[in-house]
């Protein structure tokens, strides 16, 4: 992996990011570390030091020399220190640890019923990640450093306080960060879900890029954003939330669970296609049955396929040409609609600049169903490797 000037120039050389560049496989060795961030040799090896300290980086021999003395080379631990994540959704949690280089080491799947209550349905995923965390241990080896945790609503990111949730009684106003505090000895961080998979498809696949947009579409409709090659959420949390906005103007249009009407997830979501189904007298129970009518050819499910990737790419649309992202990536369930995706991109280019789209991509999310998970850990990554 190289970097070019373009990438050098957004590095900052903070011990985050020279732990990055050991993890990524762009440095093996202090004398890489100052030539990619443009440090001084004496301030990597002081800023290295510390990474080691904290059990974050190890050296692991000398490498090949270049003229003098074989210069030693430096990698993220692969055992002992894990990372524990958590992906909730309306309807199943992804539970998994993962090692400081973001590498999944275990993982299960599992149902909740989100109407049970925060206090019910978080405690039993935080008992399960360290319960999955001390299995991976095998004897007393391991140590849980810290834990990402995903929500499926609006997160107040400065408190961890949940905002509003659409699809989540019980939940508005519940602080989940001073609960986790309560309930585990580890730092828990935690964000919207659309940010976890944002984050994790950029690290993943994006490094390089600066610049990029992440749809969520599943059930809900959500979306984050990298702005300068890190997580943009606005001043409160709230970037990137498209969800509520308008896109049907005329009455009678959608009523929204805001309160509102003709919002995009009232629309475009993966419940608001049941829901359209079931007014057309084509009942179906969730989200599966309406994808699978879409694989079936159904003429109904099908053109509100459609409809939604228009309504998608309207709003998008209005990003595009505000933001001017390099790419543009839907992921979720929806994301698998061939129907809803050619009619998304088919909007972009019809509604956006041609400068806007010149070099854009526009793709699927392809780092699979581990991206919210992968998107936790490097949340808990950037905190335990303290930037000062």
């Amino acid at each position: 992996m190289t970097i070019d000037d373009a990438q050098r120039d957004t590095l900052r050389g903070s011990p985050r990011d020279l732990l990055r560049l050991v993890a990524s496989g762009a440095a093996v060795s202090r004398a890489d570390l100052a030539r990619l961030s443009g440090l001084s040799p004496s301030t990597v090896s002081q800023r290295v030091e510390v990474l080691i300290s904290q059990g974050l980086l190890q050296e692991t021999g000398a490498g090949k020399s270049r003229g003098g003395r074989r210069p030693r080379q430096l990698a993220v631990p692969t055992g002992g220190a894990v990372i524990g994540a958590i992906d909730l959704g309306a309807h199943h949690a992804r539970i998994g640890t993962l090692d400081l280089a973001g590498q999944v080491v275990a993982v299960r799947s599992r149902p909740v019923r989100i109407d049970d209550g925060p206090e019910v349905v978080l405690g039993e995923l935080l008992a399960e990640v360290t319960d999955l965390a001390a299995a991976d241990a095998g004897t007393a080896g391991s140590a849980l450093r810290g834990i990402g945790l995903g929500i499926p609503g609006p997160v107040q990111h400065p408190t961890g306080r949940i905002v509003s949730p659409s699809r989540m009684p019980g939940w508005n106003g519940f602080d989940v960060a001073t609960f986790c505090r309560n309930h585990t000895d580890v730092p828990v961080i935690v964000d919207n879900d659309a940010n976890l998979m944002a984050l994790g498809t950029h690290r993943a696949v994006h490094s390089e890029l600066d610049h990029a947009v992440y749809i969520k579409a599943g059930t809900g409709i959500g979306a984050g954003v990298i702005s300068g090659g890190q997580l943009h959420r606005g001043a409160q949390g709230s970037a990137g939330d498209i969800s509520h906005c308008r896109v049907v103007a005329t009455d009678p249009a959608p009523l929204c669970s805001c309160g509102n009407t003709g919002c995009l997830e009232a629309v475009a979501s993966g419940a608001a296609l049941v829901r359209a189904l079931g007014e057309q007298g084509v009942p179906v129970d969730d989200l599966t049955g309406v994808m699978r009518l879409i694989d079936d050819g159904d003429r109904h499910a099908t053109a509100l396929a459609r409809q939604a990737g228009r309504s998608i790419g309207e709003i998008l649309a209005v990003v595009v040409n505000f933001f001017n992202p390099q790419v543009v990536a839907i992921g979720g369930r929806l994301a698998e609609c061939e129907p809803l995706l050619a009619s998304m991109r088919a909007t972009l280019y019809e509604r956006c600049l041609p400068l806007a789209t010149q070099t854009l991509l526009i793709e699927r999310v392809t780092v699979g169903p581990d991206v919210g998970i992968m998107g936790a850990a490097q949340l808990v990554i950037d905190r335990v490797v303290n930037p000062a």
